[in-house]
């Protein structure tokens, strides 16, 4: 379920509003999504994988966290490399190999 959305790294670029199938965000009037509906949330991940700052956290659960979960810890959660995580395990953003170029092995020369 959606949990985090970080501040500092949110570029107000609406990704996550669009992308999200159930409309958990609204936009606040800073112009940083807020999570407003949070238990409409399906935990599909849509909308980490496409935030482009990896500001956004879905804990890998079906309901809310209790308040003073680990899991709302922005420190603690960067230095485990979650936070933003399952967007690099896609292989989306920095250091991504190119996919189709890379799966080619050498009996399949260009």
């Amino acid at each position: 379920m959606i949990e985090i959305v970080e501040r500092d790294r949110c570029i107000g670029c609406d990704l996550c509003i669009d992308v999200c199938p159930t409309r958990v965000f609204d936009r606040g009037p800073d112009g940083i999504p807020v999570i407003t509906r949070q238990d409409d949330c399906q935990t599909c991940f849509q909308c980490e994988a496409y935030c482009p700052t990896d500001a956004l956290f879905v804990a890998p659960l079906a309901t809310a966290v209790a308040p003073g979960s680990r899991f709302h810890d922005v420190t603690g959660l960067e230095a485990s490399g979650l936070l933003g995580g399952y967007r690099s395990e896609l292989g989306w953003g920095r250091g991504r190999a190119l996919g189709a170029r890379t799966a080619v092995g050498p009996e399949y020369p260009d």
